[in-house]
């Protein structure tokens, strides 16, 4: 696929706005609560004054607790390549190729887990098994999902997947689509740290999940981390606005526009959530994305009946 100037149009959004997700989302909290809330640019800021510090390691970590923020860095950049966004297709496309966006997303646990275990702390141990334990829950029901997208939709890639979504076909198989996008808005959620599955707010150890496995890291490495969480959101957010939304007018800006207003709507959405329950108990988050999985279940064999 060529790439034009017009291509990296949502890839330069989605690193520029990445973090203004987290800053609505943090915003409708704070309004639900009653409270003004930090600045709209805060994360920007905190970014920002991270990579101006000096990273400062422990005697015990070696060169893996290093790579992690990196490779979690450039799994989330690469990631972004394969997005569609709008009527923009995604930089890079082929068969199969959420399998691959799938396993960048692996690829960053796996060694944001093994630089947690690398510290030696028996907290981020204990952040890094609930992490582990939850995803293996989370990654079946995103490939039922997308599976039953791909039997719908007749395409293997993402990008074939949005563009072949459109009103005629929610009229037909309207139940299908909502099932696979209540379950993919669980994974969403789950995938990145937010509630009811884990409390982005929290400082207390043995409630956290993600936060945890990151206690040792600083300076550049933490705000890597950041960056890379909130375009991990952004990408993830992404994809349940694709099937949610089939922007596809014939206008590139205004379908690049209701995609991005859907990102805003989402966030608040997350905001709300967040604002109004609680955390689930540990004991009951493997039922939650059980629950996501089934929901994909029935979506595919809806599409294969």
């Amino acid at each position: 696929m060529e790439i034009t100037p017009f291509s990296l149009i949502p890839s330069v959004i989605a690193l520029a706005a990445a973090p203004l997700v987290l800053s609505v989302i943090n915003k409708v909290k704070a309004g639900f609560a009653g409270r003004k809330g930090i600045p709209i640019l805060q994360p920007y800021r905190d970014i920002i004054k991270l990579l101006r510090k000096r990273a400062v390691y422990s005697n015990t970590t070696t060169w893996i607790f290093k790579a992690g923020p990196v490779v979690g860095l450039v799994s989330s950049l690469t990631a972004l390549l394969l997005l569609p966004m709008g009527s923009y297709p995604a930089i890079i496309s082929f068969s199969g190729d959420f399998i691959l966006l799938a396993y960048l997303f692996g690829l960053t646990r796996f060694f944001t887990v093994i630089a947690a275990l690398d510290t030696g702390s028996s907290f981020e141990g204990m952040g890094a098994s609930r992490e582990v334990t939850f995803s293996a829950l989370a990654e079946p029901a995103l490939f039922l999902g997308l599976a039953a997208m791909t039997r719908l939709t007749g395409s293997l890639s993402l990008s074939g997947i949005f563009s072949a979504l459109n009103v005629h076909l929610w009229v037909s198989s309207g139940p299908v689509i909502l099932l696979v996008a209540v379950a993919i808005f669980v994974i969403v959620l789950a995938e990145n740290a937010r509630m009811p599955v884990d409390d982005p707010g929290t400082h207390l150890e043995l409630t956290m999940i993600h936060e945890v496995m990151v206690l040792d890291h600083s300076g550049p490495d933490l705000a890597a981390i950041h960056y890379g969480a909130a375009l991990k959101l952004w990408i993830m957010g992404s994809i349940l606005v694709g099937i949610l939304i089939p922007a596809h007018s014939g206008n590139s800006i205004m379908d690049l526009l209701a995609a991005l207003g859907g990102m805003v709507v989402l966030a608040i959405i997350i905001g709300l959530l967040e604002s109004s329950m609680a955390r689930l108990r540990l004991i009951r988050i493997p039922q939650l994305l059980a629950g996501a999985t089934g929901l994909c279940s029935i979506a595919l064999i809806l599409v294969l009946r």
